[in-house]
């Protein structure tokens, strides 16, 4: 990278905001008629934002698809279709890179982007979490949907050398999903990276989860 490109992106950094995959899936888990662990008495440290969310995060958007079609014995191509797209957005709709880092929990799982994050120490757009195989189409939906929406920093002196690598993470949903019959589109995460919100998060069985 342009050593002033990193100088420049470095010094409009105002907060931190750490990557963590693996509290975003249970964050969005439990089901919103259900009463969180403090309502049972269960102690943890700190005291929760007023949405006890990670929406309470000055700027966090977070937006679900979600695709629930079908009962019965799996007919591949058909269905039965328990699955969908969590998109999340560090600082809402813009580009505006946040420092970040990456952490394998169990030494497994597929996530793109993490070697840039790696090397440069920025999330430069959104996270998405789809089913395991549909990691690609979710993250080229990301990379056109960032183009489309001017959501990305040129090269010095070249306004027309765009490129991305978005961060997109998975998780399995196979026993309750046709995952074999790829029903996550472009479109699909499209509609989840356009409506995140920040505020309460919709929670139970949507986005990614149902499966």
């Amino acid at each position: 990278m342009n050593i002033s490109m990193c100088y420049r992106r470095v010094c409009h950094q105002s907060r931190i905001v750490v990557l963590a995959i693996g509290c975003i899936i249970p964050l969005i888990a439990i089901g919103q008629d259900d009463p969180r662990a403090r309502d049972l008495g269960i102690p943890f440290a700190g005291t929760p934002g007023p949405y006890n969310a990670i929406t309470d995060v000055a700027g966090v958007t977070v937006g679900h698809t979600t695709l629930i079609s079908g009962d019965g014995k799996l007919d591949v191509g058909s269905g039965p279709v328990r699955t969908g797209v969590t998109a999340i957005h560090p600082r809402g709709k813009t580009y505006d890179p946040v420092f970040s880092g990456w952490y394998a929990l169990n030494g497994n799982g597929e996530m793109t982007g993490t070697t840039w994050v790696e090397e440069s120490g920025f999330l430069e757009g959104p996270v998405v979490i789809t089913n395991t195989h549909s990691v690609g189409v979710a993250r080229d939906a990301t990379i056109e949907w960032q183009y489309a929406n001017n959501l990305f920093d040129p090269l010095p002196d070249e306004p027309d050398v765009f490129w991305s690598l978005p961060v997109v993470a998975e998780t399995y949903d196979g026993e309750l999903n046709d995952i074999n019959g790829f029903h996550v589109t472009k479109e699909h995460v499209i509609d989840a990276l356009e409506s995140a919100k920040s505020g309460p998060v919709d929670e139970g069985n949507v986005g990614v989860v149902p499966g």
